[in-house]
Protein backbone atom coordinates (compact mmCIF):
# COMPACT_ATOMS: atom_id res chain seq x y z
CA UNK A 1 0.00 0.00 0.00
CA UNK A 2 1.09 3.86 -0.08
CA UNK A 3 2.87 4.52 2.74
CA UNK A 4 1.52 8.04 2.23
CA UNK A 5 -1.59 7.47 2.73
CA UNK A 6 -3.07 7.55 6.12
CA UNK A 7 -6.23 6.20 7.86
CA UNK A 8 -7.51 7.84 11.38
CA UNK A 9 -8.94 5.13 13.60
CA UNK A 10 -11.86 7.03 14.90
CA UNK A 11 -14.06 6.26 17.93
CA UNK A 12 -17.48 5.01 16.74
CA UNK A 13 -19.46 8.02 17.31
CA UNK A 14 -18.05 9.66 14.75
CA UNK A 15 -20.20 7.66 12.54
CA UNK A 16 -22.62 9.79 13.16
CA UNK A 17 -21.09 13.03 12.66
CA UNK A 18 -20.23 12.01 9.08
CA UNK A 19 -24.20 12.91 8.82
CA UNK A 20 -24.27 15.50 10.40
CA UNK A 21 -21.28 17.32 8.80
CA UNK A 22 -23.13 16.39 5.22
CA UNK A 23 -26.53 17.98 6.53
CA UNK A 24 -24.57 20.99 7.53
CA UNK A 25 -23.41 20.74 4.13
CA UNK A 26 -26.71 20.58 2.33
CA UNK A 27 -28.04 23.58 4.26
CA UNK A 28 -25.71 25.92 2.54
CA UNK A 29 -27.40 24.37 -1.00
CA UNK A 30 -30.04 22.25 -0.11
CA UNK A 31 -32.34 23.20 -4.12
CA UNK A 32 -28.99 22.52 -5.47
CA UNK A 33 -27.88 19.00 -4.35
CA UNK A 34 -31.57 17.90 -4.48
CA UNK A 35 -30.98 18.68 -8.23
CA UNK A 36 -27.78 16.70 -8.29
CA UNK A 37 -29.45 13.82 -6.74
CA UNK A 38 -33.20 13.78 -8.21
CA UNK A 39 -30.73 13.42 -12.13
CA UNK A 40 -28.71 10.67 -10.23
CA UNK A 41 -32.10 9.23 -9.40
CA UNK A 42 -34.18 9.75 -12.61
CA UNK A 43 -30.82 8.67 -14.53
CA UNK A 44 -30.80 5.05 -12.94
CA UNK A 45 -33.83 4.58 -13.37
CA UNK A 46 -34.17 5.19 -16.96
CA UNK A 47 -31.19 2.77 -17.35
CA UNK A 48 -32.98 0.23 -15.69
CA UNK A 49 -35.88 0.00 -18.20
CA UNK A 50 -33.47 -0.86 -20.61
CA UNK A 51 -33.72 -4.45 -20.62
CA UNK A 52 -31.32 -6.67 -21.10
CA UNK A 53 -28.41 -4.39 -20.85
CA UNK A 54 -29.79 -1.43 -18.78
CA UNK A 55 -29.15 -2.92 -15.25
CA UNK A 56 -25.79 -3.73 -16.16
CA UNK A 57 -24.59 -0.79 -17.23
CA UNK A 58 -26.76 1.33 -14.14
CA UNK A 59 -24.67 -0.83 -12.07
CA UNK A 60 -21.79 -0.55 -13.63
CA UNK A 61 -21.92 3.78 -13.67
CA UNK A 62 -22.60 3.81 -9.59
CA UNK A 63 -19.23 4.49 -8.56
CA UNK A 64 -18.94 7.54 -11.11
CA UNK A 65 -21.52 9.01 -10.01
CA UNK A 66 -20.77 8.96 -6.22
CA UNK A 67 -17.28 9.62 -7.44
CA UNK A 68 -18.58 12.70 -8.89
CA UNK A 69 -21.13 13.58 -5.15
CA UNK A 70 -17.15 13.51 -3.62
CA UNK A 71 -16.02 15.60 -5.66
CA UNK A 72 -19.08 18.20 -5.56
CA UNK A 73 -19.19 18.26 -2.04
CA UNK A 74 -15.23 18.60 -1.64
CA UNK A 75 -15.60 22.07 -3.96
CA UNK A 76 -18.70 22.72 -1.34
CA UNK A 77 -16.41 22.34 1.84
CA UNK A 78 -13.82 24.54 0.20
CA UNK A 79 -16.75 27.60 -0.65
CA UNK A 80 -17.96 26.82 -3.99
CA UNK A 81 -21.31 26.02 -5.60
CA UNK A 82 -22.66 22.97 -6.68
CA UNK A 83 -23.76 22.76 -9.90
CA UNK A 84 -26.01 21.07 -11.99
CA UNK A 85 -23.01 19.77 -14.62
CA UNK A 86 -21.11 18.33 -11.27
CA UNK A 87 -23.17 15.15 -11.54
CA UNK A 88 -21.08 14.15 -14.01
CA UNK A 89 -17.80 15.54 -12.78
CA UNK A 90 -16.76 11.32 -11.67
CA UNK A 91 -16.87 10.79 -15.69
CA UNK A 92 -14.19 12.96 -16.21
CA UNK A 93 -11.04 11.46 -13.55
CA UNK A 94 -10.09 7.87 -13.50
CA UNK A 95 -13.45 6.75 -14.88
CA UNK A 96 -11.73 3.39 -16.20
CA UNK A 97 -10.83 3.01 -12.14
CA UNK A 98 -14.64 3.47 -11.41
CA UNK A 99 -15.99 1.13 -13.73
CA UNK A 100 -13.62 -1.57 -12.43
CA UNK A 101 -15.47 -0.88 -9.08
CA UNK A 102 -18.38 -1.05 -10.58
CA UNK A 103 -17.51 -4.42 -11.91
CA UNK A 104 -17.02 -5.73 -8.49
CA UNK A 105 -19.71 -4.57 -6.96
CA UNK A 106 -21.66 -5.94 -10.27
CA UNK A 107 -20.05 -9.50 -10.04
CA UNK A 108 -20.32 -9.20 -5.83
CA UNK A 109 -24.68 -8.83 -6.41
CA UNK A 110 -24.72 -11.75 -8.65
CA UNK A 111 -22.98 -13.77 -6.38
CA UNK A 112 -25.33 -13.16 -3.41
CA UNK A 113 -27.84 -13.24 -5.70
CA UNK A 114 -26.53 -17.30 -7.12
CA UNK A 115 -26.14 -17.51 -3.18
CA UNK A 116 -29.51 -16.84 -2.24
CA UNK A 117 -31.40 -19.03 -4.67
CA UNK A 118 -28.80 -22.01 -3.60
CA UNK A 119 -30.19 -21.33 -0.05
CA UNK A 120 -33.76 -21.81 -1.30
CA UNK A 121 -35.10 -18.25 -2.44
CA UNK A 122 -37.69 -18.37 -4.94
CA UNK A 123 -37.56 -18.31 -8.19
CA UNK A 124 -40.41 -19.02 -11.00
CA UNK A 125 -40.06 -22.11 -12.67
CA UNK A 126 -42.52 -22.15 -14.43
CA UNK A 127 -42.89 -22.57 -18.38
CA UNK A 128 -44.83 -20.09 -20.82
CA UNK A 129 -47.11 -22.98 -21.19
CA UNK A 130 -48.01 -23.25 -17.25
CA UNK A 131 -50.16 -21.32 -15.00
CA UNK A 132 -48.26 -18.38 -13.89
CA UNK A 133 -47.19 -17.35 -9.81
CA UNK A 134 -49.63 -14.69 -8.65
CA UNK A 135 -48.15 -12.04 -6.92
CA UNK A 136 -49.80 -12.54 -3.90
CA UNK A 137 -48.28 -16.29 -4.08
CA UNK A 138 -44.50 -14.93 -4.89
CA UNK A 139 -44.84 -12.64 -1.90
CA UNK A 140 -46.00 -15.34 0.29
CA UNK A 141 -43.06 -17.32 -0.59
CA UNK A 142 -40.60 -14.58 -0.44
CA UNK A 143 -42.37 -14.21 3.51
CA UNK A 144 -41.31 -17.91 4.19
CA UNK A 145 -38.06 -17.13 3.26
CA UNK A 146 -37.10 -13.88 4.48
CA UNK A 147 -34.28 -15.32 6.32
CA UNK A 148 -32.48 -15.50 3.38
CA UNK A 149 -33.50 -11.82 2.44
CA UNK A 150 -31.88 -10.29 5.09
CA UNK A 151 -28.99 -12.66 4.49
CA UNK A 152 -29.04 -11.21 1.29
CA UNK A 153 -28.79 -7.94 2.29
CA UNK A 154 -26.36 -8.41 5.13
CA UNK A 155 -24.25 -9.89 2.71
CA UNK A 156 -24.79 -6.58 0.48
CA UNK A 157 -24.25 -4.30 2.98
CA UNK A 158 -20.58 -5.87 3.85
CA UNK A 159 -19.68 -5.48 0.58
CA UNK A 160 -20.62 -1.59 0.12
CA UNK A 161 -19.15 -1.17 3.38
CA UNK A 162 -16.17 -2.87 2.27
CA UNK A 163 -15.86 -0.47 -0.69
CA UNK A 164 -17.26 2.30 0.57
CA UNK A 165 -14.45 5.10 -0.12
CA UNK A 166 -13.22 3.16 -3.33
CA UNK A 167 -15.07 6.14 -5.70
CA UNK A 168 -14.02 9.13 -3.27
CA UNK A 169 -10.04 7.51 -3.24
CA UNK A 170 -10.17 7.21 -6.89
CA UNK A 171 -11.61 10.71 -7.89
CA UNK A 172 -9.68 12.66 -5.15
CA UNK A 173 -6.63 10.80 -4.46
CA UNK A 174 -5.82 9.71 -8.50
CA UNK A 175 -5.59 6.03 -6.78
CA UNK A 176 -5.89 2.70 -9.04
CA UNK A 177 -8.74 0.63 -8.54
CA UNK A 178 -6.72 -1.86 -6.49
CA UNK A 179 -5.24 0.64 -4.50
CA UNK A 180 -8.83 2.55 -3.77
CA UNK A 181 -9.80 -1.11 -3.03
CA UNK A 182 -7.43 -2.38 -0.53
CA UNK A 183 -7.48 1.19 1.41
CA UNK A 184 -11.44 1.20 1.44
CA UNK A 185 -11.18 -2.13 3.19
CA UNK A 186 -8.56 -1.67 5.22
CA UNK A 187 -10.52 1.66 6.36
CA UNK A 188 -13.71 0.37 6.75
CA UNK A 189 -12.27 -2.81 9.28
CA UNK A 190 -9.92 0.08 11.13
CA UNK A 191 -13.49 1.77 12.08
CA UNK A 192 -15.85 -0.76 12.10
CA UNK A 193 -17.76 1.07 15.11
CA UNK A 194 -17.78 4.04 13.34
CA UNK A 195 -19.31 2.36 10.32
CA UNK A 196 -21.63 0.42 11.89
CA UNK A 197 -23.01 3.53 13.63
CA UNK A 198 -22.93 5.08 10.73
CA UNK A 199 -25.00 2.26 9.08
CA UNK A 200 -27.42 1.69 11.86
CA UNK A 201 -28.45 5.67 11.48
CA UNK A 202 -28.06 5.94 7.92
CA UNK A 203 -31.12 2.48 7.85
CA UNK A 204 -33.16 4.37 10.37
CA UNK A 205 -33.60 7.50 8.89
CA UNK A 206 -33.89 6.35 5.26
CA UNK A 207 -37.31 4.15 7.20
CA UNK A 208 -38.31 7.68 9.05
CA UNK A 209 -37.85 9.67 5.73
CA UNK A 210 -40.18 6.86 3.48
CA UNK A 211 -43.06 7.55 6.30
CA UNK A 212 -45.76 9.15 5.01
CA UNK A 213 -45.17 9.19 1.33
CA UNK A 214 -41.26 9.49 1.10
CA UNK A 215 -41.31 12.75 1.57
CA UNK A 216 -38.51 13.08 3.78
CA UNK A 217 -36.26 11.36 1.37
CA UNK A 218 -36.14 14.35 -0.77
CA UNK A 219 -33.41 15.55 2.32
CA UNK A 220 -32.45 12.01 3.54
CA UNK A 221 -31.65 11.12 0.07
CA UNK A 222 -28.79 13.67 -0.64
CA UNK A 223 -27.26 13.61 3.14
CA UNK A 224 -26.89 10.51 2.68
CA UNK A 225 -25.03 10.54 -0.82
CA UNK A 226 -22.77 13.89 0.80
CA UNK A 227 -21.72 11.85 3.37
CA UNK A 228 -20.18 9.35 1.32
CA UNK A 229 -17.79 12.30 1.03
CA UNK A 230 -17.62 13.82 4.75
CA UNK A 231 -16.87 9.80 5.98
CA UNK A 232 -14.48 10.16 3.98
CA UNK A 233 -12.66 13.11 4.43
CA UNK A 234 -12.96 12.01 8.69
CA UNK A 235 -11.02 8.59 7.63
CA UNK A 236 -8.70 9.92 5.21
CA UNK A 237 -8.42 13.79 5.44
CA UNK A 238 -8.71 13.95 9.39
CA UNK A 239 -6.80 17.66 9.41
CA UNK A 240 -9.58 18.60 7.10
CA UNK A 241 -11.77 18.77 9.96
Amino acid sequence: MDTTTRVAELPASRGAAWLADAFQLFRRAPLAWIGLCAGWIAITLSLLLLIPFGIVIANLIQPAFFAGFAISAYRAGAGEQVRPADLFSGFKRNVGALLKVGVVLLVADVLISIVMVLLGFPVSSKSATEDQVTMTEYANAIRDNLWIVLAGLGLNALVRGALWFAAPLISLQGMSAAQAMRWSIYAGIANLGAMALYGAILFLIFFLGAIPWALGLIIVAPVAIISTYTSYRDVFEPRAQ
